[in-house]
């Protein structure tokens, strides 16, 4: 099959977002294909699942794939085992430690691990339920991940710790550029500026 291109850029967008988000990322790629996955699901067996398939697709018609993921579509990336078919990865505010944030969020609203084994899903003051299940799949697969790695983290990051990004990016030998008072949502017109200019460099 002749193809016009032989790139493609997989957007995975954060909770809250979606696929269109995708298209501010198509200048800063000219010469690929930027496509927004608009995926159903929200628990990484499921949303791993879809984008297993999605990338496995999406090979079968471009010879290199670059991953750009933002918050927990990151951490669903990586739950994919898609590693021997992405290029390259640019992981904006990523969550890269859930179990951590899940006990975070259990410590926030004086949940035991008794009682959310008890009751099996806890609904929080946040809106997010808290799942046994959830926890218990998150400890039973731990994150597997050897793409090479660009991450943009802002240091004022509300849901992942500074020592937990850095944790992450010693062990898997990732790349962490570090915007002082960014937050975990770049959306401002200098957080976008910031993440553009990140983006430029780290792809020449």
């Amino acid at each position: 099959m002749d193809r016009m291109r032989n790139n493609a850029v997989l957007y995975l967008h954060g909770k809250g977002g979606s696929a269109s988000e995708s298209e501010h990322y198509q200048p800063l790629f000219p010469d690929y294909d930027v496509i927004g996955l608009d995926y159903k699901t929200f628990t990484p067996w499921e949303t791993g699942t879809e984008i297993h398939l999605a990338v496995i697709k999406l090979k079968a018609e471009y010879e290199h794939i670059v991953l750009i993921a933002n918050s927990i579509g990151a951490y669903f990336g990586m739950c994919a085992k898609i590693d021997s078919r992405i290029d390259k990865a640019y992981f904006i505010s990523p969550i890269v430690d859930m179990e951590r944030l899940i006990l975070d969020r259990m410590t926030w609203e004086n949940v035991t691990e008794d009682e959310l084994k008890k009751q099996g899903v806890i609904p929080t003051s946040s809106g997010e339920d808290l799942s046994w299940e959830y926890l218990c799949y998150v400890r039973e697969h731990p994150v597997i991940w050897d793409v090479p790695t660009d991450m943009l983290y802002g240091s004022n990051d509300a849901i992942t710790s500074c020592e937990t990004i850095k944790a992450f990016a010693e062990k898997h030998r990732a790349a962490l550029t570090v915007m002082e008072n960014g937050e975990h949502w770049f959306h401002t017109t200098e957080q976008l500026m910031f993440l553009d200019k990140w983006i430029r460099e780290k792809s020449k």
